[in-house]
């Protein structure tokens, strides 16, 4: 049987399923989307930051891949800095063409979470998402109280199953529908 301290000697990771890609390149997002169907996440795209904006809200990614030229009145960074005001804690990545250090300053201050520049390697970006996710949510940890119900508590299995519970849940025991094993919540971050 699990216990709290089982998950406490491991940091916790980040849970990813659904990723928007924002981007008006046709081929770009072909090969994202492919590539990360073939990962098993569940991609959805917005052409422009109306789009992102709406996908943000009703489909809440666990993490975005942006671009920087979009069509439509909206610039990547104009979208970044909209989207981390609806939610901080979403890991945005930005997979652009440019590449200057100005650009990336700017994307850093509206909130960006990664600066990648295109072409990139499949391996690097699939290891990018992973490490910014996993910082991001490390961050979010540091900064959560234990009172506050609106951060979720994160944790696994020792099957690999995930889970993402509410604060009012720790401490309680649950059982895993993958092995069947009774685990408990852990009580502290």
């Amino acid at each position: 049987m699990s216990t709290a301290a089982d998950f406490e000697t491991h940091p916790p990771s980040a849970v990813i399923h659904r990723i928007l890609v924002v981007d008006d390149d046709a081929d770009t997002v072909a090969f994202l989307r492919e590539l990360l169907e073939r990962t098993g996440y569940d991609v959805f795209v917005a052409k422009d930051g109306g789009q992102a904006h709406s996908s943000f809200v009703m489909r809440q990614p666990d993490v975005v891949i942006l671009d920087l030229m979009l069509a439509g009145n909206e610039t990547g960074f104009e979208v970044c800095e909209r989207l981390k005001h609806t939610h901080q804690q979403i890991p945005v990545i930005i997979l652009s063409a440019i590449d200057f250090p100005r650009a990336r300053d700017l994307a850093k201050r509206v909130g960006a979470d990664a600066y990648l520049n295109k072409p990139i390697e499949p391996e690097e970006l699939l290891l990018q998402i992973r490490q910014t996710a996993d910082e991001v949510y490390q961050r979010s940890l540091a900064v959560a109280k234990p009172t506050d119900a609106s951060h979720p508590v994160r944790f696994a299995c020792r099957c690999g199953k995930r889970f993402k519970v509410s604060e009012q849940h720790r401490g309680k025991t649950l059982t895993c529908p993958n092995c069947g094993e009774p685990i408990i919540v852990p009580r502290h971050h």
